[in-house]
């Protein structure tokens, strides 16, 4: 294989030439821009030049990156070797491929004549866009230029047939990695908005369907390909995601500020991406199917409200609407009927509404407060209507908010999405709930500014209070609704914290939880908003028994508010309370033991799941008849849930104080411990009926609550019920301390024996 590629008349490199060309290669890696991938394309056509025996009848053609001259560092080589049926063309490829190998470089490969290059894109999508970028790097020119030519004739002729499949393709795509210009830590290839799509743009616009790389998207590819280039140098191999602990390096080797510049640059290119691959497709429907047509070959206009019409399956403004004095809510008006038929609007009606609507008035005539409500209400129409208004800057009209929010990343594990699309998201979801409530209106609303404070400093639950009752008045809603919006906003995260955090048992959770809502139906707009907000959020943010503490919590405040009387705490289960002891009893969800002895018995129980893989939610203590009780919520830490034969069979032994079983509890446990941020604990004095609430703030780890348990046991403090709440890498852990603990040195020495542990 060498003797192929060593130097001779035909101007193929010598090893040594050929060795200095793989030096030059990986030293051209660094580097971010246009220039500096042009000199990385180069620098791969000189190495690839050197392989190739010149001869008739072969080419070697470059396509994907390399093909367009866009050589990210990192990046995959793509090639063609093209032929015409010589001899010998499997050992030729070889003598390709194998430097290419041995110089580290990746490599995607082919070997085919032209009829078979042509015959494979007729049938696979995919290739035939492949072949709209294939450039000659070496070889018989004229055989090149024979499929390049075929390949971009032939997609000509039939792109039009194969883009609804592959519309189907790509929304698969989408479905699969998200929208670029929403996501936190979004694909900067794939997702929706990426570099990929503008692929699709080229191949559009390769078919002369209509003018898709227009110059706003030629910038933004620009900058998605040198955000890439930089992400590649950042990490030192090629990787596609921008991931939060990236993004701040990234930002700096491209020059702007920090990572949420850049994460705000990024989702403005992508919106252009977007927005362009959308036309692109809704103009290639239209010339596709002729759809809508009346008799006389010409589009059929169709009423759908007023002063709305569809045409051409697009929205456009009725010839009446468009007079000496647009009324102001006309672009709200559009945007609902949009949502609603899930029709999109046409570009030209956005640039109109965009130039000539007048501004909305203060306070809102009811027309445009209705056409909100309307919108936001429209369930799955909702985003992609709000998209295209916010694309051309009628939200800003209508919202001046909206500005500050636009593509402001949430520094938080839980969140997939920049916070206004979790705005739009939250209201989305809460269209789903809009029949539990007696005002569907204020929920809507409520989801749409639940988080309008965040990026202020303080408390975004109160900081954004002012600023959405503001809105709430602005769009002409009566004092005491917007002030309802206002408390909304303050108190979205009250039910789950509390849910999560306190034992809903104690009638001091329940009142302090009726006293903030005030009355049944805030909080019906609370538990719907409180729901619509965590399916906004991600997976991470709401479980089945989050759900179940919520509807628990709700359902008891309920009781509260409805009778003024405070729910009875559940009885303990019966039969913990009969039969010899010890007892054990398991379900899907809930470990129940029952001992003879309580001192110790919670952090026993507890390093015997941890043992197991089982995740403590919540725990409660307590003694009844001298029976020692302790019943615990769990879920399984990875995933499956253990074999209750041998998790029986431990917690019997534990508890009736094996000693075996203890040490392999206390052994897993310190093996767990991980580092993270330095752990807190937070006092609460006034938190409950009988005891004081210890707040423990820390990384998550196996066995945290066992290590937890057993120094409060050590120190004296007798724990009656325990809540576990899991926010992405941390906990929040609160133990009910039996007693009053009023001495200032008895709590320090127990704040430090429990920090310890951690």
């Amino acid at each position: 294989m060498t003797s192929l590629i060593k130097g001779n008349a035909s101007g193929q490199a010598a090893d040594g030439d050929a060795n200095l060309l793989i030096n030059e290669v990986v030293g051209v890696r660094g580097g971010i821009g246009e220039a500096a991938r042009v000199g990385r394309a180069a620098a791969y056509d000189a190495f690839l030049r050197g392989l190739l025996p010149a001869r008739d009848g072969v080419a070697l053609l470059a396509v994907g990156g390399l093909g367009r001259r866009q050589c990210a560092p990192y990046g995959d080589l793509d090639l063609v070797l093209l032929h015409a049926g010589v001899p010998g063309t499997d050992e030729l490829a070889a003598s390709v491929w194998y430097p290419i190998w041995d110089a580290g470089l990746r490599l995607d490969h082919s070997v085919r004549t032209v009829s078979e290059a042509l015959s494979v894109a007729q049938d696979d999508v995919k290739v035939a866009l492949g072949l709209l970028d294939a450039r000659l790097v070496a070889g018989d020119r004229a055989l090149a230029d024979s499929l390049i030519r075929t390949a971009a004739d032939h997609w000509r002729r039939t792109a039009v047939r194969h883009l609804p499949g592959l519309r189907t393709v790509t929304e698969a795509r989408w479905q699969a990695h998200g929208e670029l210009a929403f996501l936190l830590e979004g694909d900067l290839k794939e997702a929706a908005g990426g570099l990929r799509d503008v692929g699709l743009l080229r191949a559009i616009s390769a078919a002369g369907i209509t003018d898709a790389l227009r110059p706003a998207v030629r910038a933004a590819h620009r900058r998605l390909l040198d955000t890439r280039d930089a992400l590649h140098q950042q990490v030192g191999r090629r990787v596609d995601r921008l991931v939060a602990q990236e993004r701040d390096g990234v930002a700096a080797l491209l020059g702007l500020e920090n990572g949420d510049a850049l994460l705000r640059r990024v989702a403005g290119d992508a919106r252009t991406v977007s927005h362009a691959l959308d036309d692109a497709f809704r103009a290639a429907d239209r010339l596709r199917s002729g759809r809508s047509r009346g008799g006389n070959g010409r589009p059929v206009r169709r009423p759908v409200a007023r002063d709305v019409v569809e045409h051409d399956g697009e929205l456009v403004l009725a010839r009446t609407a468009i007079g000496a004095r647009p009324d102001p809510s006309l672009s709200l008006r559009i945007a609902a009927a949009a949502a609603a038929t899930r029709l999109p609007i046409a570009r030209a009606t956005c640039e109109w509404l965009a130039a000539y609507c007048p501004p909305l008035p203060a306070p809102w005539p009811a027309e445009a407060r209705a056409a909100l409500t309307t919108l936001l209400g429209a369930g799955p129409g909702l985003v992609p209507a709000w998209e295209t208004c916010d694309r051309y800057g009628l939200v800003d009209g209508w919202l001046p908010e909206w500005t500050r929010l636009r593509s402001l990343p949430q520094h938080n594990p839980v969140h997939r999405y920049t916070l206004d699309r979790h705005l739009v998201q939250t209201a989305h979801e809460a269209s789903r709930h809009t029949r539990e409530v007696e005002r569907p209106d204020l929920l809507l609303l409520g989801a749409l500014l639940h988080d309008i404070g965040k990026g202020l400093p303080g408390d975004h639950s109160t900081v954004g209070v002012p600023l959405a009752e503001a809105v709430a008045t602005r769009i002409g809603l009566p004092a005491a609704e917007a002030e309802l919006i206002g408390r909304l906003v303050r108190l979205h995260l009250l039910l789950p914290d509390v849910a999560t955090r306190r034992d809903l048992a104690d009638p001091v959770t329940i009142a302090s939880v009726a006293e903030a809502v005030g009355d049944t139906g805030t909080l019906d707009l609370l538990h719907a908003l409180v729901r619509a907000d965590a399916a906004a959020t991600g997976p991470a943010a709401w479980s089945d028994w989050k759900g179940r503490l919520v509807a628990e919590l709700v359902s008891r405040v309920r009781t509260a508010l409805d009778t003024g009387v405070l729910p009875e705490p559940p009885a303990p289960d019966p039969a913990l309370l009969a039969g010899p002891l010890p007892v054990v009893h398991l379900a899907e969800d809930r470990v129940a033991v029952a001992a003879a002895d309580r001192r110790g018995l919670l952090a026993t129980v507890a390093g015997c799941l941890a043992l197991h893989r089982l995740e403590v939610i919540s725990a409660d203590a307590s003694a009844v008849d001298g029976r020692a009780l302790v019943e615990c919520r769990v879920q399984p830490r990875y995933g499956l849930p253990p074999d209750p034969v041998p998790l029986r069979a431990d917690l019997r032994r534990a508890v009736a104080g094996d000693v075996s079983v203890t040490q392999r509890l206390r052994g897993r446990a310190l093996a767990g411990r991980g580092a993270g941020a330095a752990p807190r604990v937070v006092w609460h004095r006034e938190a409950a009926t009988d005891a004081v609430l210890l707040e423990l703030r820390a990384a998550d780890a196996a066995g945290l609550l066992y290590r937890v348990a057993c120094a409060l046991d050590e120190a004296g403090a007798l724990v009656r019920a325990a809540r576990i709440s899991t926010l992405g890498g941390d906990v929040v852990d609160a133990f009910y301390l039996v007693g009053g603990w009023p001495d200032d040195a008895t709590r320090a020495r127990l704040e430090a024996a429990v920090l310890a542990a951690v």
